[in-house]
């Protein structure tokens, strides 16, 4: 059996399903006042943000904006996903209730490892019902936005046994690359180019995680 590190937005929860809606409306406002230039945002340019904590998001995509100004647009962007959320606009990928279900009645460890914010996974939580298949619940803003593979340092302790990654973006990759673990790479996630590249396997679709584990064992 094996601690299983779950990534979230891309490799569990289709996050485009909220987080373009919000990411439009955020720069709508921005555009109109005067704080960016006016541009139409593919789904590719858009989604290349998720995965990275939203205060860095901030930083590289408004870096010329007031501190004030980025935490602005963040806070809207947070508050109208959430929005979005509670009205039932969220999804997670077919199937990922059952593979969940699958591995924990398999007996694995199922370790959620995002770097969300705490409001976030705790809404995404209740929702969702995740403490029905997660055994423990990590995200960076615990960890005061440390990346994720030295988040992974300071929890790892805590555990028994072998570790697989399993995520859709290069934070998640890089977490097994400087720990010296195993990866399963989410290529059905917001992977932009060859960030999987690395990873030990990549699946097409989440179905096909189960047996990804099984051959990492």
């Amino acid at each position: 059996m094996a601690n299983l590190i779950f990534d979230y937005d891309g490799t569990l929860h289709q996050s485009m399903k909220t987080y373009a809606p919000a990411f439009r409306s955020t720069c709508k406002w921005l555009f109109d006042n005067g704080y960016m230039a006016e541009k139409e945002f593919s789904d590719k340019e858009i989604s290349y943000w998720l995965g990275f904590n939203s205060t860095d998001m901030w930083s590289r995509f408004l870096p010329d904006a007031a501190p004030e100004i980025r935490e602005k647009a963040r806070v809207m962007l947070g508050e109208d996903m959430g929005a979005r959320i509670e009205k039932g606009e969220g999804a997670l990928f077919p199937h990922t209730e059952e593979v969940l279900a699958d591995l924990k009645r398999s007996g694995h460890t199922l370790i959620f490892l995002s770097n969300c914010r705490i409001k976030y996974m705790e809404r995404h939580k209740r929702v969702f019902g995740l403490d029905r298949f997660f055994d423990h619940f990590y995200c960076c803003e615990e960890y005061d936005f440390l990346p994720k593979y030295q988040i992974f340092r300071l929890f790892a302790p805590l555990y028994d046994g072998k570790f697989i990654v399993i995520g859709d973006r290069f934070h998640d990759i890089e977490t097994a690359l400087k720990n010296g673990l195993n990866s399963i790479g989410c290529g059905y996630g917001y992977a932009d180019g060859s960030e999987l590249s690395a990873a030990d396997i990549v699946v097409s679709d989440i179905i096909e995680i189960p047996v990804a584990v099984e051959k990492l064992l």
